[in-house]
């Protein structure tokens, strides 16, 4: 009879303290073994990356799986992704952003898209932001799909987020929504360096901001010209894309069209050819006023096309600044291999370089790229790998006290942790609050309150 089972332990009781991943020293790595008959897993990080691979690994009859997570809620960017009013699709699941690396960047009005996705989804460590929506023009550096959710969201008619809630389409937090409500800002702009056939956003979220209630598109057709030719010789879903823009900024609407964006009182931009470099400083130098902009050209082909600087300065005033640049994964341990430069930890299909035992799944592995499907086509390629190497005898045999050695350890620091039954209570806790309000849960975002609620 088959005994594959798995246990998921969220770690984030007070004290706050964090579990080392798996393979990140050698005493932790030797609590858990991969014996043939029995298999013990430790896979680090509740997110779609860890329980895909839990999800291969549990092929094997007798694997035995536990998975560990920092916070006291599975799931990763399943719960805390892009854009609240996409249920059906999130995709971000790095731990942290990409720096500008620009003069103002720490001035106050400047966020990060993460932690700014994280705020309005009800991740914990971002409910502190307390962004300041109270100025009229906001500029999102980066033009992927998660600059336009973020666009999107700023730009959103409160009474569009309330439908949206009556019909249970979205699970933004409370708070966020409130301060939405409050939201001055009518101009969004998208700055990016390159040019509209380098745009990284897919063709859904261009249409649907295309045809976002209350707001109309502002694209320059000066930046279109010389494309038509071009547009020809790319792959077909670039194409699309490409000539979607195109007639966006160079043909006269219909008539329908015509009186909705006329009657609307936001507006959304494309900045091409534009390139940060710095922050500026309100005249009190206390908050961000602006941004000055390098204006580019294109040099290269393909995929060799990079940005230059032609020379010319222009500066673009706004009091919220967002950076959408692209997401990276942090070194997780020292004995663990990390390049920092790629953001990856170096591997051949999973399999860390040099660690025996030690494998890796999702951004981590690969890098800030794809979404959900993507990750699940990548995590179970890393529990094959993990798998043949267990049935060809290349890992580490033997018994091991698995979760009663961690276990130990979680005491010894005063950590108790949550168990998936214990989601589970603050699962039906969440859904009976959404109820009230019309939504299909009302996220918990204080760990806190989610352990008294749990009695620990």
């Amino acid at each position: 009879m088959a005994s594959r089972c798995w246990r998921w332990w969220g770690l984030s009781a007070w004290p706050r303290t964090r579990l080392p991943p798996a393979g990140s020293t050698p005493s932790f790595r030797h609590h858990f073994s991969t014996q043939e008959k029995t298999p013990q897993i430790c896979v680090v990080g509740s997110g779609p990356a860890g329980f895909y691979t839990a999800q291969h690994l549990l092929k094997h009859p007798q694997a035995h799986v536990d998975i560990y997570e920092k916070q006291p809620v599975p799931f990763g960017l399943v719960r805390f992704g892009v854009a609240p009013d996409h249920p059906e699709v999130k995709s971000y699941g790095a731990e942290d952003h990409r720096a500008l690396e620009i003069p103002g960047e720490e001035l106050p009005g400047v966020y990060s898209a993460r932690a700014f996705v994280g705020w309005y989804n009800g991740l914990p460590e971002n409910q502190e932001l307390e962004p300041d929506l109270s100025c009229d023009t906001a500029v999102i550096l980066g033009q992927g799909n998660v600059a336009l959710d973020v666009a999107r969201i700023l730009l959103t008619p409160p009474e569009h987020l309330e439908a949206l809630l009556l019909c249970q389409r979205t699970d933004i937090t409370k708070a966020a929504l409130g301060v939405l409500r409050q939201s001055r800002v009518k101009t969004v702009w998208l700055v990016g360096r390159r040019g509209p056939l380098q745009v990284a956003f897919t063709i859904k979220e261009l249409r649907e901001m295309i045809q976002l209630p209350g707001a109309r598109p502002i694209l320059d057709p000066a930046d279109f010209l010389g494309l038509q030719d071009k547009i020809k010789e790319v792959p077909r879903p670039r194409k699309r894309l490409t000539e979607l823009l195109f007639r966006t900024a160079t043909e006269k609407p219909g008539p329908e069209e015509a009186v909705r964006q006329a009657s609307a009182s936001r507006a959304w931009g494309l900045r091409f050819f534009r390139s940060p470099q710095q922050v500026l400083p309100s005249p009190d130098g206390r908050r961000a006023a602006g941004v000055r902009l390098a204006v580019t050209r294109l040099e290269g082909v393909d995929e060799a096309t990079r940005a230059v600087p032609t020379g010319d300065i222009e500066d673009l005033p706004c009091g919220l600044v967002l950076s959408s640049i692209g997401y990276k994964s942090r070194p997780v341990d020292p004995s663990v291999p990390f390049d920092s430069k790629l953001g990856v930890i170096p591997n051949v299909e999973g399999r860390v370089m040099d660690v025996p035992g030690l494998y890796c799944s999702g951004w981590v592995k690969r890098g800030p790229t794809g979404v959900i499907a993507t990750t699940m086509t990548d995590s179970f390629l890393t529990g094959q790998m993990l798998l043949q190497d267990l049935k060809a005898g290349l890992l580490p045999s033997g018994p091991r006290p698995g979760y009663a050695a961690i276990q130990a350890l979680l005491s010894s620091r005063g950590v108790q942790p949550v168990s998936f039954s214990d989601w589970e209570k603050l699962d039906a806790e969440e859904v009976a609050r959404g109820q009230g309000t019309g939504k299909p849960r009302e996220k918990l975002v204080d760990p806190q309150e989610m352990l008294r609620l749990l009695g620990h």
